[in-house]
């Protein structure tokens, strides 16, 4: 598999703190990470650092996305690239309707004009794969939206634009059983008709069973404490993740 993302040495603060303490991570085309650990870790701060949040520093160390260093990029000129980050709690955005953000935000990210009926039809089936009630489409914009149509709206844009890179920012928090369920075969559909690649920082283990997770990493302290395969995930839930912060038990 083809390198996509190559994360080095990254360090990461907001307001003079540092947050992130040398990071190493790389994701190859067409693989799923996970990431996991306690709150407070630095697992948020990594996924806003690599989609350029202004909120965050990046003081040392290095991005590199398809061959090509985007350390100092601006978050649209990385969305341009094909990277997507999902929030965990998404705005509520007046006056303008979700089908008119998401035509708008696909001709941006993808430099091309699409026809309003061709759009319609691509955002149709999209909501069909998730459950969502077609009246949505016309709505403002999260305004009014529950917990869980704000998810469901999230993975809506992901499976419209169709990014390289989807990052997951505990997109499943506050959903019942049955809307995990349903954002979870999203996150599939997305998988299955791009081929592209997923980093889902997650607490809800639930959502990763219809997935097939290639690297797990534990985040504990600002660092990369832990890396393995699906089975750390298993370890992590049943014993926690103790260990692996400073002055834990091992």
């Amino acid at each position: 598999m083809s390198e996509l993302l190559k994360i080095s040495g990254l360090r990461v603060g907001a307001e003079d703190k540092e947050i992130l303490h040398g990071v190493d991570l790389t994701i190859n085309e067409g693989e799923t990470h996970v990431i996991m650990g306690p709150n407070g870790a630095g697992k948020s701060t990594l996924g806003a650092a690599i989609m350029g949040s202004p909120e965050y520093s990046i003081t040392g160390g290095s991005l590199i996305f398809g061959g090509e260093d985007i350390t100092a990029e601006t978050p649209d000129k990385r969305a341009k690239r094909g990277i997507f980050l999902s929030f965990q709690n998404p705005v509520e955005i007046p006056g303008i309707t979700l089908s008119s953000f998401l035509r708008s935000a696909y001709e941006q990210v993808t430099g091309e004009r699409i026809k309003l009926f061709a759009f319609k039809k691509k955002l149709q089936e999209a909501m069909e794969i998730l459950q969502m009630n077609p009246e949505y489409a016309d709505r403002e914009l999260n305004v009014g939206f529950s917990g869980g149509e704000k998810k469901k709206a999230e993975i809506l844009q992901l499976l419209v634009l169709r990014p390289k890179l989807a990052i997951l920012d505990e997109t499943d928090s506050g959903l019942d059983v049955d809307a995990v369920k349903t954002v979870s075969a999203g996150i599939k559909a997305y998988r299955e008709q791009t081929g592209g690649s997923l980093l889902i920082i997650t607490h809800n283990t639930k959502i990763l069973e219809a997935l097939t997770v290639d690297r797990t990493h534990i985040i504990a302290d600002g660092r990369i404490a832990a890396e393995g395969g699906a089975e750390l995930i298993d370890e992590v839930t049943a014993n926690g993740f103790d260990k692996y912060v400073s002055g834990g038990s091992l």
